[in-house]
């Protein structure tokens, strides 16, 4: 069973870390002072469970009117199993619940495809994010 929770004690939180740590510096070689920055002092934090494992996590930064997606992970062995979507509808809620406007996300190009699908649209060119190619994205809420 798939379960997203917004992070509410320590543990949940290094679980979430856990998660990035394993996606972004174990698997695609982003360094760890990058992957963990000073911006998760502030944001609001998901984790996603499969059957109780932690597997997925991601976080929402807001940003005027402006929720902001990110560090959108999910480990290897459990993609295609719709993680990735729920954690992203859960964050879309919480967008919609404070009342802002829109979700905006860096992607890396690889997973365009998968923003597109869930109605993101791709603006501004493509850009560099700890060596890894990135594309702005934002889905508008109205």
């Amino acid at each position: 069973m798939i379960e997203v929770i917004t992070v509410g004690t320590e543990q949940e939180l290094a679980d979430a870390y856990a998660v990035r740590i394993k996606v972004f510096v174990a698997e695609q070689g982003v360094p760890e002072e990058l992957e963990l920055d000073e911006l998760d002092e502030t944001a609001d934090h998901f984790l996603a469970r499969l059957d109780g494992q932690p597997v997925g996590a991601g976080r929402l930064i807001v940003r005027a009117d402006v929720g902001v997606l990110g560090r959108l992970a999910v480990l290897a062995e459990t993609r295609g199993s719709g993680l990735g979507v729920a954690l992203v509808r859960a964050i879309e809620q919480r967008v919609r619940e404070r009342g802002l406007i829109a979700v905006e996300l860096h992607a890396q190009t690889h997973a365009q495809g998968f923003y597109e699908r869930l109605g993101y649209h791709a603006y501004g060119d493509i850009g560099d994010d700890a060596g890894i190619p990135h594309i702005w994205m934002r889905k508008d809420l109205g």
